[in-house]
């Protein structure tokens, strides 16, 4: 299976920090898919977390306006990405 990737800009006021993180890695778990998450912003360098573990998500220190990058595979890998981005950046 391809592996999808989605761009995006964290617009939830706390950033993805504690109760955010939480629902996030939450949502991660339930999809049928391995996803992890980077900091845009940090190039090359940017090393992508499990975005299941809290504490990988807490360690990005993710806040309000910082662009991030979702990357997923597996069989429900896109709906995964809807989950999260939603999530990260709720309209």
């Amino acid at each position: 299976m391809p592996t999808l990737e989605r761009r995006l800009v964290v617009t939830e006021d706390a950033g993805l920090h504690a109760r955010p993180a939480v629902a996030f890695a939450q949502a991660a778990g339930r999809a049928a898919a391995e996803v992890t998450v980077a900091r845009a912003d940090a190039g090359a360098a940017a090393r992508p977390v499990p975005a299941r573990s809290v504490l990988s998500l807490l360690g990005l220190n993710i806040r309000r306006g910082d662009e991030i990058v979702l990357r997923a595979s597996g069989a429900e890998a896109e709906r995964a990405l809807d989950a999260l981005a939603a999530l990260a950046a709720p309209t």
